[in-house]
């Protein structure tokens, strides 16, 4: 391949975001690659100069505000005392000024809460050294992840000195945090309630399995109490904190902009490709002017300009050819995945690489490379364009195919309207499914709830309710 072909391929690949910084990157270094003004605003500034009043018999007067002021007004003492204060800043004069972004304050990480509360307690040097090591230890969740033999080895210290710490940080804030398993955590924020010897701690310390199963009537049995009792304690359980740290997460949150937008104008799409920021190019003028006159110019600066002409032509070509490739690309999905566009995920079709590459007339591999991590705006969401090639599952009539997208989507709309009490097991899942013209087996289905992060159906049994 040339390597203008494998630029090409390669901006082919190139998110929203990618495609500014690299052609950003490419007019600093190639000096024949320049900026084009936009036409719009052009044409916005001479109809803004050439703007005439509405009424042309009653022309807009300039509106004016007469000041008196005495003959004696103290002019010194006024700039002296009001003007001072914003004529000059006392950081004016530093280079090294914030911007006012700079200024806003971070979130507080869960790490450095802790050390704060570990510097402002009461401890001794020394119990601060292993109380340093251990928030060292503790990750995002709030659990400490290493062992005690560990920290031991590490601190050279006894095992009842680092317990001691330990059992110190546990009463932070937030309450829970430095535990080493999801039990621990949720016992110490009930001692912290002070249901020592509760039922809730009961089921906790012995019957963890059974709460994960929810088999409260085991429960109830093993504990020789009644099942509202049981019911009264999940409560309580489930009131409690299962990751104390999360709330100091301080992750950023990543926004997705989209790369096509697709709008609904009456019965047909609109689609827009998104090119805010990136530059329109142009080749500079004064570079073609240098260009044409030879005699003035050596060979050397001919040969160097030609070079760069050359590049800047290629790219200027290649990024219009991408927009394009992607416009198809986005065309073809809304006119092959019409029904999505008119009714929501649940109407998504069967859609394989192959049949956007045939409707467009170009080879998969172009295709892949438009699809790959570009996201499309439409009328029920963001999604990526990979969202829309999914497999197809045969109808009992076999007659069509029905996506795999859709499938998923009506077993969340199916077990999202249970009866909480009796939730639908995968086959019977698999049996509605078949009246409703979709053949698919109970493990598909099985298959098909954990990838939707749903729980089995006798752990979404809720009979308390």
């Amino acid at each position: 391949m040339t390597p203008q072909l494998q630029q090409a391929i390669k901006f082919l690949q190139l998110s929203r975001l990618e495609l500014c910084q690299t052609v950003n990157q490419e007019m600093e270094i190639n000096p024949l690659l320049e900026e084009d003004p936009s036409d719009a605003e052009e044409k916005f500034l001479e109809d803004e100069e050439k703007e005439e009043p509405l009424n042309k018999e009653e022309p807009l007067r300039e509106v004016t505000i007469k000041e008196t002021l005495r003959a004696d007004f103290d002019w010194e003492s006024y700039i002296s005392e009001y003007n001072t204060a914003w004529a000059s800043s006392p950081h004016e004069d530093t280079e090294d000024r914030q911007s006012f972004e700079n200024l806003v304050s971070p979130k507080t990480s869960l790490y450095s809460y802790l050390m704060w509360q570990l510097q402002v307690s009461d401890l001794n040097d020394l119990q601060q050294r292993i109380g340093s090591y251990i928030i060292g230890n503790i990750d995002d969740d709030g659990y400490l992840r290493v062992s005690i033999d560990n920290i031991i080895k590490s601190t050279n210290r006894s095992r009842e000195e680092i317990l001691d710490v330990l059992n110190i940080i546990h009463e932070f804030d937030p309450i829970g945090v430095g535990a080493r398993d999801n039990s621990e955590c949720l016992l110490i924020q009930l001692h912290f309630r002070g249901l020592v010897g509760s039922i809730a701690e009961k089921i906790l310390t012995d019957h963890m399995r059974q709460l994960e199963k929810k088999r409260y009537d085991q429960i109830a049995k093993s504990l020789g109490v009644s099942l509202k009792e049981v019911f009264d304690a999940v409560s309580v359980i489930s009131s409690l904190e299962p990751k104390p740290g999360r709330f100091y997460n301080d992750e950023e949150t990543i926004y997705i902009i989209p790369d096509v937008y697709v709008y609904k104008m009456g019965d047909e799409f609109l689609i827009v490709l998104n090119d805010d920021g990136l530059p329109k190019l142009r080749i500079s003028s004064f570079y073609k002017e240098v260009f044409a006159k030879k005699d003035n110019i050596s060979q050397a600066t001919k040969d160097y300009i030609r070079d760069k002409l050359k590049s800047a032509s290629w790219l200027i070509k290649s990024i219009h050819q991408r927009q394009r490739t992607i416009y198809k690309v986005a065309e073809s999905i809304v006119n092959l995945q019409k029904e999505f566009f008119e009714s929501g995920p649940s109407r998504v079709k069967p859609m394989i690489l192959k049949d956007v590459a045939e409707d467009i007339q170009m080879h998969e591999s172009t295709v892949s490379r438009v699809m790959h991590n570009k996201y499309m705006y439409t009328p029920f969401g963001v999604f990526e364009l990979k969202y829309f090639l999914n497999s197809g599952i045969q109808s009992v009539d076999g007659v069509d195919r029905v996506a795999s997208l859709s499938v998923k989507e009506r077993i969340k709309k199916l077990i999202k309207s249970e009866d909480k009490s009796k939730p639908l097991s995968d086959q019977e899942i698999a049996n509605i499914l078949k009246r409703s013209n979709i053949e698919i087996a109970r493990r598909t289905v099985a298959k098909y709830r954990e990838m939707l992060g749903i729980l089995p159906s006798n752990q979404r049994k809720n009979i308390y309710l």
